[in-house]
């Protein structure tokens, strides 16, 4: 804990100083944000490195703006919506819990990085582990930007995508709902016991009449939304440029036609589809261009469906980001659900539309 500072001691300015300095290089994100500056710096030097930079600056300029509307969205989130909202629609035992939380998804058009961010926020605010699961594996690839971009790439084929990914979303809610209530995996300590007569609506309702509009209600409430984005941001960007790091050395180093030439419409092809698609992370609107290239080349559908749904299901930021703030046990088990799934309707993909 960092030691307040008294201005009028100069022993206690000192020691407050120490102690903010030391904190400072024990934050992961200031330490992967200055290793990040470090490779871009190096990259001017050492020619190896410019491709990786490249790589690197181009994942920035895809994403950045997915990241900060996820932030955003999430400072919102943090301080508008009590927990006992959340609780209510994503917290029950039923499955109409899982089915909101799909729904949910289905409305945030937001990139796979930026959903992160509420994937994480909605945990805090008391949303079960199941939900959580489904509300991810919902957003990038059944929301709304997503559907109309992958109809334009894929015609009429983008739909069978569309509806494969919301089975899955459900599919694995349902599973994971179960293996909660087995003790298989961890629950949310953050859930609120809500009583059956709360109404959302008389509470909105309630809260609304006793707001007094002032420009210092409208200071405080952007000074609470941004710090609600930044306490978020600590928790969920060093992650995400870990995994760009990661994946701008794949993206740079890994030749283009090993794709083209091992990722053939059988099983073999979809598990090298799969990996390398998880070491290639991309954001959902840059990952769509690249698997309708794959389909082009291949002509298999199911390895593009594979390549769109590992930059989810099995992709490092994502998995990392549950381990540390949902549960390991929430996300060991989401690859082995998962994956099966994947594989199994990319399969089907290809034997249907060869």
């Amino acid at each position: 804990m960092i030691p307040q500072k008294d201005p009028a001691c100069p022993h206690c300015r000192d020691k407050f100083l120490k102690a903010r300095k030391a904190s400072l290089f024990k934050n992961k994100l200031f330490l992967t944000c200055i290793f990040s500056l470090l490779l871009v710096t190096l990259s001017l030097f050492l020619p190896p490195l410019r491709n990786w930079a490249a790589a690197f600056q181009q994942y920035l300029k895809m994403v950045w703006w997915a990241i900060l509307l996820g932030l955003f969205l999430g400072g919102l989130l943090e301080h508008y919506i009590p927990r006992e909202y959340i609780s209510k629609v994503l917290a029950q035992r039923s499955p109409r819990t899982i089915l909101n939380a799909v729904f949910l998804g289905f409305l945030m058009s937001a990139c796979s990085h930026g959903i992160l961010a509420l994937a994480i926020q909605l945990h805090k605010k008391g949303a079960s582990n199941p939900a959580v699961v489904a509300f991810l594996l919902a957003s990038p690839w059944a929301n709304i930007s997503i559907t109309i971009m992958l109809l334009a790439f894929f015609g009429p084929k983008g739909l069978f995508i569309i509806f494969a990914a919301i089975i899955i979303a459900v599919n694995t809610g349902f599973i994971f709902a179960l293996l909660e209530k087995k003790g298989l995996i961890e629950k949310n300590t953050n859930t609120l016991e809500v009583p059956g007569d709360f109404s959302i609506p008389g509470d909105i309702k309630k809260r609304l009449s006793g707001y007094r509009f002032s420009a210092s209600a409208v200071l405080k409430d952007l000074k609470g939304i941004l710090q609600g984005a930044w306490a978020l941001s600590g928790m969920v960007l060093w992650w995400i440029i870990l995994g760009m790091l990661i994946a701008s050395f794949a993206t740079a180093y890994v030749p283009v036609h090993f794709f083209h030439k091992f990722m053939g419409p059988t099983i073999l092809g979809m598990l090298v589809t799969l990996v390398m698609a998880t070491l290639i992370e991309v954001c959902s609107e840059g990952s769509s261009p690249l698997a309708f290239g794959i389909y082009q080349t291949t002509g298999a559908l199911g390895n593009s469906f594979v390549f769109l749904m590992a930059g989810v299901v099995t992709d490092y930021t994502e998995i990392g980001l549950l381990w540390a703030n949902v549960g390991r046990r929430v996300a060991l088990w989401m690859p082995a659900v998962t994956v099966p799934q994947v594989i199994l309707l990319g399969y089907l993909a290809n034997l249907l539309f060869r």
